[in-house]
Order: structure tokens, then C-alpha cells, then sequence
């Protein structure tokens, strides 16, 4: 193999450690992991990729790209918790999932009821481990500003009003 050509593998091997890293922030798997380990903190079952619901989501993350407005889609069949990050961070799945489990401080399991101070909720952790949600599938984009929009959507849908999430 002449030096150019080693060089240039060299190259391509490198890159691809450099660029895996932020792929692998974001995978499927990512998005899994963090919500099954909030689930299986509070002792309901896993959840698993859908494909489907991923579908979902991302169409609905391309609707958001020009603006990364925090609105949730209407009437859509799923659940879903949202995030928006600003420009200047590279947000990733466990930014999106961590904000959401830390609801949790807020949730009063007893009552069910939530006990947030204002400008705060427990809805979105309350989504993450309802025990009914059983497929999950997110979407990440860069947003036109340089922010970045994380949809996650659940089926069924959970925060039934009156029903304990576990």
C-alpha cells in the first residue's frame, strides 16, 4: 500500500472515531436506556423502539426545525414529551430524557399529584414511566437558529387523567 493511500485510511479511521461519538449520543438504544432506567427505578416494565412511532416523530421534528418552538403536535395518536435547546450546544438524548426524569421531584406518587412551583411540571416524567407506554420512538433535529429540537413519542399514550402513571 503506497503512503498516500495509508494516509488516507489513517484518515478515514480517524473521522469516524471523531463522528461516531455524536451519532452514538443520539441512537435509538440512548433514548431506551434512559427511559428504562427511569422505569425501572419505580419498578415499571421496559419500553422498546418502534420504528413507527420514530416516524412519527421525526416528521413532526422536521415540522419544528424552521422554528424549535416547544408546541405539541395536535392530535396525534401518541404521547409526547418535547425539549428545546439553544444554539451553541451540541443537546443530546440524555440532555432531552434527564430534564424530564428530573420531574420526578415533583411527583407525589401517594396523591398522584404533582407539586411543582410555578413554571415547573411533573407531566413529562409522569410520561416517561407510565407503565401502559410500552414503545417509544424520538427525533432530534438542528433547528434553522442552531438550537436543537428532541421529540420523544410513547404508545400508548400515558397521563391519563385520574390514573396513576405506576
Amino acid at each position: 500500500m503506497a503512503y498516500s493511500s495509508k494516509l488516507a485510511c489513517l484518515a478515514l479511521a480517524f473521522a469516524a472515531i471523531v463522528v461516531a461519538p455524536c451519532a452514538a449520543q443520539n441512537s435509538p438504544q440512548d433514548y431506551v436506556d434512559l427511559h428504562n432506567a427511569a422505569r425501572a427505578d419505580v419498578g415499571v416494565g421496559p419500553v422498546s423502539w418502534d420504528d413507527n412511532v420514530a416516524a412519527y416523530a421525526q416528521s413532526y421534528a422536521s415540522q419544528r426545525q424552521g422554528d424549535c418552538a416547544l408546541v405539541h403536535s395536535s392530535g396525534g395518536p401518541y404521547g409526547e414529551n418535547l425539549f428545546a435547546g439553544s444554539a451553541g450546544a451540541d443537546w443530546s438524548a440524555s440532555d432531552a430524557v434527564n430534564l424530564w426524569v428530573a420531574e420526578k421531584q415533583y411527583y407525589d406518587h401517594d396523591s398522584n399529584s404533582c407539586s411543582a412551583p410555578e413554571g415547573q411540571s411533573c407531566g413529562h416524567y409522569t410520561q416517561v414511566v407510565w407503565r401502559d407506554s410500552t414503545a417509544i420512538g424520538c427525533a432530534r433535529v438542528v433547528c434553522d437558529n442552531g438550537g436543537v429540537f428532541i421529540i420523544c413519542s410513547y404508545n400508548p399514550p400515558g397521563n391519563v387523567i385520574g390514573q396513576s402513571p405506576y
